[in-house]
């Protein structure tokens, strides 16, 4: 079996490593327990934790052991990277129910269990930890002229930087060396933009412990332009079916630029390279096959090969010319709302086809929004009870945006 560094490698994910022919040594000699973190923000996770997690997968089937770290006592600093204005501090109940939310997620995509990965919390440690035993066993150990030339706060010292933020590097640190106490924890991973507190913290462990730990991104996937991929008109794409549609994130892989589709087929795929290579090659018309093929694997990582069945049917119904009886987005419209305003604009953003009201109406005067197979070319228009049959109408946005509004 080949060296997972070479697995990472080929497909595209490393970006960063530290003692890099120590590391290769390390993964070849003996099952190595690594680490990602995760930041409760939210409810779900997001595109930007799929790189993360796929390479956590691969590691975990090359014999190595996952620990998901979920930071339920770093959330309530909030980390600083990337970030030109200091997040939103959260409740110590919402930090818990976020949590929990994401525990059950991360099951889906790596596999837990005794021997296997575990899930582990830091405010097992971070919220009840000393402030002054901290500073003498940790703080003593950083230097706060080599903390500033960190890519992680030379953004925010423009702007303005707290003190609550400054500790952040120092609390990830100390998760590294909770983990290697614990458990034998010797490599953590994750996205490029955590490169200064991932390298704190690997040093932190073999300054104090005198003990070989690594540090190791992965970069993060742009398109061809540059920008960052995962974003849609909605906003975030989420692994949250509530939040982002099967649908949805089967449009989402399916609609990339060609030239992405290899990039994706070998990040967010198990395909064998050999196969990401012939989908790579073909070209013209023939790439919509690669992309078809992405876009169902994406979605049978995320929510199960039923539901990215359901949503290759779905669009598959869509562009054949069926739709009506594809299992598309469903909005339901209430009696009450219609009454309220029964402009189509307004139903455009209800249903999240649209943005804004004032987006709908630049949709409309672009001609992009049809209702059933009718082009709708007036800004004004508007729905009355009798136009909506039980299976409700068909809204469509561009080529490829669907809603299925059914009134009650």
């Amino acid at each position: 079996m080949p060296n997972v560094l070479d697995t990472l490698r080929e497909r595209g994910f490393l970006a960063q490593i530290t003692f890099e022919d120590e590391l290769y040594k390390q993964l070849e000699k003996e099952p190595t327990v690594f680490y990602v973190g995760f930041d409760p923000t939210a409810t779900s996770l997001h595109f930007g934790h799929f790189i993360p997690i796929i390479a956590m997968a691969h590691m975990q089937r090359a014999g190595h052991i996952p620990i998901a770290l979920v930071g339920g006592g770093t959330a309530m600093i909030g980390d600083p990277s990337g970030k030109t204005d200091m997040r939103r501090m959260m409740t110590v109940e919402t930090i818990d129910h976020n949590v929990s939310c994401i525990k059950k997620q991360m099951e889906r995509f790596i596999e837990f269990g005794e021997g296997k990965a575990r899930i582990v919390n830091n405010a097992d440690w971070i919220r009840s930890l000393g402030y002054m035993d901290f500073l003498r066993d940790v703080g003593a150990l950083f230097s706060v002229n080599r903390m500033l030339t960190a890519e992680c706060y030379k953004q925010r010292l423009e702007r303005g930087l707290t003190f609550l933020e400054f500790n952040y590097m120092l609390m990830q640190s100390y998760d590294f060396l909770q983990l290697f106490k614990k458990y034998n924890c010797r490599l953590q991973m994750g996205g490029d933009d955590q490169w200064s507190n991932m390298l704190a913290g690997a040093d932190l462990i073999r300054r104090k412990e005198h003990e070989p730990a690594f540090a190791c991104t992965f970069k993060l996937l742009m398109n061809h332009e540059g920008k960052k991929m995962g974003k849609t008109e909605k906003g975030a794409l989420w692994l949250d079916a509530d939040l982002c549609s099967p649908y949805d994130f089967y449009q989402y892989w399916r609609n990339v630029d060609d030239s992405d589709v290899e990039k994706c087929l070998k990040l967010l795929t198990f395909l064998p390279m050999d196969e990401v290579n012939r989908l790579a090659a073909l070209e013209g018309s023939q790439i919509n096959e690669a992309k078809k093929v992405l876009a169902y694997e994406c979605t049978k990582l995320v929510h199960g090969e039923e539901e990215a069945q359901k949503a290759q049917q779905a669009a598959a119904a869509l562009f054949g010319g069926g739709a009506q009886g594809a299992d598309v987005p469903t909005y339901v419209w209430t009696q009450a709302q219609m009454a309220q305003d029964c402009r189509l604009t307004t139903l455009l953003n209800l249903c999240g086809l649209c943005t804004s009201n004032g987006d709908a109406r630049k949709q409309i005067q672009q001609n992009a929004v049809v209702m059933n197979d009718a082009k709708v070319t007036d800004i004004n228009f508007t729905l009355t009870a009798d136009m909506f049959p039980a299976d409700g109408i068909l809204l469509r946005k561009g080529k490829k945006n669907y809603c299925r509004v059914i009134l009650k």
